[in-house]
């Protein structure tokens, strides 16, 4: 996983291959303006990271998509949360559990939301399994970000 902080597009309009650790606040400076749409992204992207923080169960939270690319206006968000083993989907209160219900989560928040228990990925380790999500439609790779809080970085 690469330390350096958010690099130039290439010129695909992408990140360059990796999964660079960022705080939200980074996140929000390097994406969230230029334009109504991708404010209006950006305020649901906020509203899934507390939603996902209020579990006390979020072990890492991954984005990937339109929204970290020089796209001027990305249609939502595409995150991957990565959830302590001991998560229960039924703790979660009714807001909260918006998260963990792909079609409700895209129709209500605007945004792809996937989720995994650390124990659910078999085959491979939970890092490979993210790394995964660097692959594109057309099979090339791109950079992808992992939200840290402000002392992880």
């Amino acid at each position: 996983m690469s330390e350096m902080i958010l690099p130039e597009f290439d010129d695909r309009g992408d990140l360059p291959e990796g999964i660079y650790r960022a705080s939200l606040k980074d996140v929000i400076a390097r994406f969230g303006h230029g334009s109504r749409q991708r404010e209006f992204v950006t305020q649901r992207l906020t509203r899934i990271y507390e939603l996902a923080q209020r579990t006390g169960k979020l072990e890492r939270f991954i984005i990937f998509g339109s929204y970290v690319t020089a796209k001027p206006e990305p249609n939502d968000v595409d995150i991957l949360l990565v959830m302590s083993d001991d998560f229960l989907y039924s703790e979660c209160d009714e807001e909260t559990a918006l998260l963990f219900d792909n079609q409700r989560a895209q129709r209500e928040l605007g945004a792809s939301v996937f989720f995994i228990r650390t124990t659910t990925v078999l085959l491979e380790t939970v890092d490979e399994f993210i790394a995964y999500w660097q692959t594109k439609r057309d099979k090339s790779l791109r950079g992808i970000i992992e939200v840290v809080t402000e002392d992880a970085k």
